[in-house]
């Protein structure tokens, strides 16, 4: 790949454009930019990837066998909670699927590992669409390898078009943007084609599009571990549709577009800052004026250095 082949990151037509005229799988020019970004060779990035998977696998696992209650009270074993709950609303199959993406994000909010897809706040998604995919269909590691980069390309385009920073576009830039890498890589390792991929994409967004960031007490807890839950949902339906080649009418680039003019007319009190929202109902101002107090005396109980 040429350095000026690299424009075509700017936008998802020009990735199409790319991958049709030099015959290229979705995966390989994003392989190809990690390579020539990185400086390393392929088999580096394949090892880096399989680790990534192999925490995101733990992290899901981890929030389902271990003690999950973090320090603020919020989290409390939620997703062991909703794993084990004997009536399923749907099927098992969705029940997994709620609860591994809850796992996944309850072990970042109680302070475990777990990959940044693309952030923290968002990483409960990928983890648990892509387990639950690979369950589901027995897919190999490869397949899901070559999702993940996928999922990488359109993260990359919407950072450049829009944001997948909660504190510049609101938690549709975080949630959202980790929703549709799960959507595009769910429909990439089901076998479908580019406007199938793309067709994901697009409607994730259109679902996900003005969703605010007001974490209750500045924490990155309530709402953001349930909202991985509802993402991942979203993102396994917008696969649905599109695998079915059902038109997202409006193209994916225009969707990112939107996204972007709407994170700039949302206001500073729903971008991450604790002051709009969920973060601002009387519960929420309750909570966090707990939280502080606790911070507090737990300084004060500090032994002096």
């Amino acid at each position: 790949m040429q350095t000026e082949d690299y424009l075509l990151f700017d936008d998802f037509k020009s990735w199409k454009k790319y991958c049709e005229k030099h015959n290229k799988l979705l995966f390989e020019p994003v392989l190809d930019y990690e390579i020539h970004q990185k400086g390393t060779k392929e088999t580096a990035i394949w090892e880096g990837i399989a680790t990534a998977y192999q925490v995101m696998c733990e992290a899901v696992d981890t929030g389902l066998n271990e003690e999950m209650t973090s320090r603020s009270g919020m989290i409390n074993n939620g997703a062991k909670k909703v794993y084990r709950y004997p009536k399923a609303v749907l099927s098992a199959e969705f029940q997994r699927l709620i609860a591994r993406a809850l796992a996944a994000k309850e072990v970042n909010s109680c302070m475990g590992r777990v990959v940044a897809a693309p952030t923290a706040g968002a990483s409960g998604i990928l983890p648990g669409t892509l387990y639950t995919l690979q369950e589901l269909h027995d897919i190999p590691n490869q397949k899901i390898y070559e999702g993940m980069l996928v999922g990488a390309g359109i993260a990359l385009i919407i950072e450049r078009n829009a944001s997948i920073a909660g504190a510049v576009g609101g938690c549709q830039a975080e949630t959202g943007t980790a929703a549709a890498m799960a959507s595009g890589a769910i429909v990439y390792c089901l076998g479908g084609d580019i406007n199938q991929v793309f067709g994901a994409v697009a409607i994730t967004i259109q679902c996900m599009l003005g969703l605010v960031c007001d974490p209750v007490a500045g924490l990155v807890e309530i709402p953001c571990v349930v909202r991985n839950a509802s993402a991942a949902a979203i993102a396994y339906s917008s696969a649905q549709i599109s695998l079915a080649s059902v038109d997202s009418v409006i193209p994916v680039d225009e969707c990112i577009m939107a996204m972007g003019e709407i994170g700039q007319a949302m206001e500073a009190r729903y971008k991450e800052t604790a002051l709009g929202g969920l973060a601002a109902t009387p519960t929420g101002q309750a909570i966090s004026r707990r939280v502080l107090i606790h911070d507090i005396e737990m300084l004060d109980d500090e032994p002096e250095q």
